[in-house]
């Protein structure tokens, strides 16, 4: 072959490798941006409902000869019709007097739930929480193969507890002891004895000169209904480096700052049924907007479809602490402290 021929040859050569170097070069600087929308299940997340204390001890059922609710479980105690100006008063009664008189004094006692007793039922760490997360990265750099830029996220997820469980939780006895002249001797009872508020009868003192307060271990049966719904609002920022598997497979590593944004309500009503004592009960609802604060790790591998599109699927690791907060008489404890994500999605790079 001539010069001749060959020269258009050449010139057909190098019109296809000029644009096609040039497509490539192109073609990588349209792949620095990357947009994913993955659906995001979260693990190791609880949530349950705290502290019953401010149960509130239904009226005792029971009168007075003159029409007064008792004031304690097993009796009652009030001035008489001279307003126990001496400091004792014959307006009083109490059930057994074999478990309430002790030494000279005659003993009442009230009961309550304690205020540290939690649902044990609720939103188990094991639950899964369904959410999504839209994450947009820029890569700005690379070493051979591995690439490097920055990741910015957005995710959402509903957590929800309805709860109506029964549990056992501790309840608290307060024992008041009021004493009476020694040498003389209470009446006796059951059957129950009730003073009158006009006397006359056996008279002790008006004012307790002790008070004692012990705990029962599991003491308080809780019933009731507890409901807790929260939006929580997450975002995400922090550097990335991405670096190929095998072919068509490339795994990226993340970390940096996580925020919560989490806006939740709740509702509860309970009854509290303490053993050797009355029934309490409460109810009440609340709404709560907090802004939590922490880190996160993420992996994250995709499977190149295209050029362009991509299968995606990682896995988070994600530290925001506790939202814990009093709505209408109960603390409700979210714990996002180490929460675990699964995400599965696509990739779109451009």
């Amino acid at each position: 072959m001539n010069k001749y021929h060959s020269t258009p040859l050449f010139l057909a050569a190098c019109a296809f490798v000029v644009p096609t170097a040039a497509m490539a070069e192109q073609s990588d600087t349209n792949s620095l941006n990357h947009f994913s929308f993955a659906a995001r299940f979260g693990f190791n997340i609880s949530a349950k409902f705290k502290n019953s204390g401010n149960l509130t001890l239904n009226p005792n059922p029971r009168r007075t000869p003159t029409g007064d609710r008792y004031n304690y479980d097993n009796g009652y105690v009030y001035n008489d019709v001279s307003g126990s100006v001496d400091g004792q008063t014959w307006y009083w009664g109490y059930d057994n007097s074999a478990s309430q008189v002790s030494g000279n004094t005659i003993l009442m006692s009230r009961s309550s739930v304690g205020a540290s007793v939690s649902s044990t039922g609720g939103n188990d760490s094991d639950d899964a929480n369904f959410g999504g997360e839209f994450t947009y990265s820029r890569e700005l750099g690379k070493q051979g193969n591995l690439h490097y830029g920055f990741e910015i996220a957005v995710n959402y997820m509903n957590v929800a507890l309805n709860d109506n469980g029964t549990f056992l939780g501790n309840a608290l006895r307060t024992t008041d002891a009021y004493p009476y002249t020694p040498g003389t001797t209470p009446p006796q009872a059951p059957p129950s004895y009730q003073g009158n508020f006009g006397g006359p009868g056996f008279v002790i003192g008006s004012t307790p000169i002790s008070s004692i307060t012990t705990v029962i271990p599991g003491g308080a049966t809780i019933t009731g209904h507890r409901e807790f719904n929260a939006d929580v609002w997450g975002f995400r920022l922090g550097p990335y480096v991405e670096f190929p598997l095998w072919k068509r497979v490339n795994l990226a590593l993340s970390g940096g700052l996580a925020v919560g944004l989490v806006d939740g309500s709740a509702s509860w009503t309970e009854t509290a049924f303490i053993t050797g004592g009355g029934v309490a009960r409460g109810s009440g609802k609340g709404h709560d907007f907090s802004v939590l604060c922490g880190g996160y790790l993420s992996a994250k591998v995709a499977w190149q479809l295209s050029e362009r599109w991509s299968a995606e699927g990682g896995l988070q690791y994600q530290l925001l602490g506790n939202y814990e907060h009093n709505l209408g008489g109960r603390t409700v404890e979210l714990d996002l402290s180490r929460s675990i994500f699964v995400t599965l999605g696509v990739g779109y790079r451009f």
